[in-house]
């Protein structure tokens, strides 16, 4: 069932990414997402990234169906369905997100004051929800060096120990992704990837999101490490929308 929902509040948080709020009634667990329906263009999967009383969805202009939806405004409509997905496990004790990009926005709804975050993007003004963590537990990390450490997401990795923490949340580019598990594998941790892939029905009907036989959209888009460990597809090839698979 599609629901109609008024934007309450539209935050405008880097030079490309908006966030929408909305009152919803479901109940929302963190890291599931929603189906938004953009008339005249179809339907996008978008995770929701805030929780409370006030829903929210975070949107990157990437294509022509997100600019349409980054240009909505306050009393404007979103059309959405859901919410989807296998959520995150419940945070307990000191736990480590670790976001690239976009990706920040499905990790959102765990940060908290036991959180530390790890916030990569590749310009310093596209550093997303960085401010949220308390300052001494953030660690920015830029292609461009003029915020944080000048580099990829692994150089935060260096500035922790991540057998420190109860659990390892991370969501990005499935080429970070694929280096953030190839980093952490081999140590004693429990660790939560959450994936993004094609998307068309998010009920486990359509196969556009399929990796290794998973559904993305019904057995994800949490996994485990150890369910990564299985997938031979994971950072290396995906769907495309026409169903043509492609290097990653």
């Amino acid at each position: 069932m599609i629901n109609h929902l008024k934007i309450e509040r539209k935050e405008v948080n880097t030079p490309t990414v908006s966030s929408l709020y909305f009152r919803w009634d479901r109940k929302v667990k963190p890291g599931q997402f929603v189906m938004v329906w953009v008339p005249g263009f179809g339907e996008v999967p978008m995770s929701i990234s805030s929780i409370g009383d006030l829903k929210c969805i975070t949107v990157k202009a990437y294509g022509d169906s997100t600019r349409k939806l980054i240009r909505l405004k306050e009393g404007d409509f979103i059309h959405l369905r859901g919410p989807y997905g296998r959520p995150f496990s419940e945070p307990e004790g000191d736990i480590l997100l670790i976001g690239g990009g976009s990706g920040m926005a499905s990790l959102r709804t765990l940060i908290g004051p036991r959180a530390t975050g790890i916030i990569a993007s590749r310009t310093s003004d596209e550093l997303l929800f960085s401010e949220e963590f308390e300052k001494e537990k953030r660690i920015e990390v830029t292609e461009d060096g003029i915020r944080g450490l000048k580099g990829l997401v692994l150089m935060g990795l260096d500035q922790v120990n991540v057998e420190d923490y109860s659990c390892i949340y991370v969501c990005g580019p499935e080429k970070m992704l694929k280096a953030v598990y190839e980093r952490i594998r081999g140590h004693k941790v429990r660790a939560e990837f959450s994936l993004e892939r094609s998307m068309k029905c998010g009920i486990g009907i359509c196969d556009s999101c399929s990796i290794n036989g998973y559904q993305v959209c019904v057995d994800g888009p949490t996994f485990s490490i150890e369910e990564l460990g299985e997938m031979t597809e994971f950072g290396t090839t995906k769907l495309l929308s026409s169903g043509r698979r492609v290097q990653i």
